[in-house]
């Protein structure tokens, strides 16, 4: 497959590094093995650090994200125009480098990850390119994550912005490949594509269900099966834990991800009167979940860390007592898949205890505790079950789900994806396709 595809280009427009999200990872997966299948050209196009900074996405430290490999780009294109246009500069810049790569000449492949903006401007870029005369020989794949469909386009329908609606669907329809990052995305997808044609006549739902492929997202399973005890044992002490001797979180710090219900569930659990509670990440609720730890009954067990990077994070999941990830359906957000947790099942350590929420089943499969969301008491008593695990069933239910999580190499992923990719528009393009 290798040869033929040097001399082409793969673009991802995404919320890169250092961005706390797991398609930021997933992005960074599929531009390493891009190298090792020929692509001679692999750019991440992404948004300034400092627009990063201000937009109050929770972000890794700079010095602990992960270089890429030689022959991966990251650009991010400055801003164009001034004050006056607030709001549109920074799109004004993604868009312009997206059109310059379209135009000179070298056969590419753009994926973009979340639909809005970045689909949206990859369309725009698109047409502009094609309207320029110029060579132009890229074929798309657009991914729906799960903001796209719960931030984006449920709030379209909710508050009746067709419009809005609509330009995201369109470019979404509009690429090689629209893809969704498990079924009940895609079925979320194509349920908020109902009720706009029902209300305008459309037919988006139609064109949804016959186009839409899933793509899981693609993880490097080798990041995490690679954990040696010795190391974990070593890099756990330098953070004042031992093996087994803490409950794990570690992902962001939003309601959505029902951080207070383990706080609550942790305190309450007879199995954990002697463990930790590590609450590893970022994000909105970060102080509010730090005041509502100091003022549990096991606040002097309760610990936060912001600051872990790529590196260390399968030493951290390989060494906990159990995982909790007990995510729960908001309004702004539903966990569409998991990254997460599939990062946990590939490294080792305890049981993953979860909930049912969105595509969660999806990642999991049959492999983990599950508990009702919103549920403290469930959570509880979930982590009394999984603590009190005789070894060797607690080693058969490792092994049991590190070889479901397999399924999601990034390796994998990224083959699958081409092997479904059309062939292109453009006959120059063709060769991609083998």
């Amino acid at each position: 497959m290798s040869g033929g595809l040097a001399g082409h280009r793969l673009v991802l427009v995404v919320r890169a590094d250092p961005v706390i999200c797991g398609h930021s990872v997933e992005a960074r997966n599929l531009a390493e093995v891009a190298l090792t299948r020929g692509f001679t050209d692999v750019r991440i196009v992404t948004w300034p650090l400092d627009l990063l900074t201000r937009s109050g996405l929770p972000l890794k430290p700079l010095d602990g994200v992960l270089p890429y490999s030689e022959g991966i780009s990251v650009e991010r294109p400055e801003p164009v125009g001034d004050y006056k246009i607030p709001d549109a500069r920074f799109l004004a810049g993604l868009t312009g480098r997206l059109v310059e790569l379209f135009t000179d000449g070298i056969p590419t492949l753009c994926m973009s990850l979340y639909l809005s903006p970045h689909t949206t401007a990859v369309a725009e870029a698109l047409r502009i390119a094609r309207s320029t005369g110029l060579p132009v020989a890229v074929s798309t794949i657009a991914e729906a994550v799960g903001s796209d469909v719960t931030n984006v386009v449920r709030t379209c329908v909710a508050q009746a912005q067709f419009g809005a609606a609509a330009q995201v669907l369109s470019a979404y329809l509009d690429s090689d490949l629209p893809v969704a990052v498990s079924d009940y995305t895609r079925n979320l997808v194509i349920a908020s594509a109902e009720e706009i044609d029902a209300g305008h006549g459309t037919n988006f739902a139609e064109r949804c269900l016959q186009r839409t492929a899933i793509s899981y997202p693609a993880v490097n399973t080798a990041a995490y099966l690679g954990v040696r005890p010795q190391q974990m044992v070593a890099r756990l002490a330098a953070r004042g834990l031992e093996v087994n001797g803490y409950v794990l979180y570690l992902s962001r710090l939003a309601h959505a991800k029902g951080v207070d219900d383990l706080i609550a569930g942790f305190a309450s659990s007879f199995a954990c009167r002697n463990l930790t509670l590590v609450i590893a990440g970022n994000g909105p609720q970060a102080e509010q979940l730090r005041a509502q730890a100091r003022s549990s009954p096991a606040a002097d067990r309760i610990i936060f860390f912001d600051d872990v990077d790529d590196d260390e994070k399968p030493y951290l999941m390989a060494g906990c007592a159990s995982f909790v990830l007990p995510s729960k359906p908001r309004p702004e957000f539903v966990e569409t898949f998991g990254i997460a947790l599939v990062e946990k099942m590939l490294a080792g350590g305890g049981p993953v205890i979860t909930t049912e929420t969105g595509g969660i089943t999806e990642a999991v499969g049959n492999t983990a505790f599950f508990v009702p969301a919103s549920s403290p008491a469930a959570i509880a008593d979930a982590l009394d079950l999984a603590l009190s695990l005789p070894e060797k069933e607690r080693r058969a239910m490792a092994g049991r789900a590190r070889a479901y999580a397999l399924q999601f190499d990034r390796t994998a992923v990224f083959d699958r994806l081409l092997a479904r990719l059309p062939r292109s528009r453009e006959p120059e393009f063709a060769s991609l396709l083998g």
